[in-house]
């Protein structure tokens, strides 16, 4: 197993026992459990909203659930915002299209990266929502 190098970022079991309270939390104090697969739905049926409201009304996924901007959607966008603070402070943010594990395996191809990527990222989701979140 190889030893994280960053010096800035954290230990993994503690971030994970903190995810892990934060979820613990989110059960106890609301009820609720979160997730992000309803949220990229939600977040899509809310910009065809804007777009051509009379299909959304039609779709039967939106009959009962309204494409809103709610508490699951502020958390995605807090996601985001937390992880690029984590990145920035401790040292190890940069921009790159292909990381260096995926290079030292499989070269650095942008186009297999991207449809690797896509593709994992279409059945990850397809499961998530299979599974109702």
């Amino acid at each position: 197993m190889e030893k994280n190098k960053d010096p800035g970022a954290w230990n993994p079991y503690l971030a994970g026992a903190l995810a892990g309270l934060v979820s613990v939390g989110s059960v106890w104090f609301t009820g609720k459990y979160f997730g992000a697969s309803t949220t990229f739905v939600r977040g899509a049926g809310y910009v065809e909203q804007m777009i051509d409201p009379a299909r959304v009304k039609q779709l039967e996924y939106f009959v009962s659930t309204k494409p809103v901007i709610d508490w699951q959607w502020m958390f995605v966008v807090g996601i985001l915002i937390g992880s690029f603070i984590a990145a920035i402070s401790s040292g190890s943010f940069r921009i790159q299209a292909v990381p260096d594990m995926w290079q030292k395996r499989f070269g650095g191809g942008l186009v297999k990266r991207g449809l690797v990527a896509f593709v994992g990222g279409t059945i990850a989701m397809f499961g998530a929502r299979l599974a109702d979140g």
